[in-house]
């Protein structure tokens, strides 16, 4: 994978006084929630005429299963590793300028101001066609893309719970509101060896957002 070299299709993003941030591809707006859908899209549209299998990751896919739209700074989408080089060249020919990442674990781009992440690796697992292949088509913006299944969001944002980061407070709407869309006794299983995680999932018992009894009567 080359992501040395940057070969954007045209000129970088410009603004004028008052107006909408510009790009090769026309404004986009100064909205940062509605840029960064704008910006989703056309990394979608890319990928999808690539060929290669990916799906819609992070705060983003959160929105697309019915969340409210609090984006971070970036929209993630997951790739397998033997599909980099071709995604890479697939976003570079399309305009958008990828550069080489300090993690081993993912590509970053930039498109009209807004951050891409390309994700090889998810949950300390390399992106398999079997995670690509559970992901479910949802519109996003009016967009229709792969979307991660809501279990494998869960499970991602779990294993990502560690003692410098542990953040429950996007966690529990997650969980709310996506409670019947998620398999929980799978996590249960992947997650009871990891306190962080099965603090969350106790809270969750406790709060009534979930019966871990089912789950927990068989553990050692």
């Amino acid at each position: 994978m080359n992501t040395d070299t940057v070969l954007p299709a045209g000129p970088g993003p410009t603004e004028a006084v008052g107006g909408p941030v510009r790009d090769a591809y026309g404004p986009l707006p100064r909205d940062h929630t509605q840029a960064i859908l704008e910006t989703t899209k056309r990394v979608a549209a890319l990928l999808k005429a690539s060929g290669r299998p990916f799906a819609l990751a992070g705060s983003v896919a959160a929105f697309a299963h019915g969340l409210p739209a609090r984006f971070q700074h970036d929209t993630d989408f997951c790739v397998r590793p033997e599909d980099a080089d071709a995604v890479v060249e697939a976003l570079e020919a399309g305009g958008i300028e990828m550069r080489r990442a300090p993690e081993d674990w993912l590509v970053k781009g930039r498109a009209g101001g807004e951050e891409i992440d390309l994700i090889f690796e998810l949950a300390r697992r390399p992106v398999s066609t079997e995670l690509l292949a559970r992901a479910g088509v949802k519109a996003v913006d009016s967009v229709w893309m792969p979307v991660l299944s809501p279990t494998d969001l869960m499970d991602s944002r779990l294993a990502a719970l560690c003692e410098h980061y542990c953040d429950y407070g996007d966690l529990l709407p997650m969980a709310r509101m996506l409670r019947e869309q998620i398999d929980w006794d799978r996590l249960e299983e992947d997650h009871r060896a990891n306190p962080l995680s099965d603090a969350f999932l106790y809270l969750l018992d406790r709060l009534r957002v979930i019966d871990r009894k089912s789950s927990t009567q068989e553990a050692p």
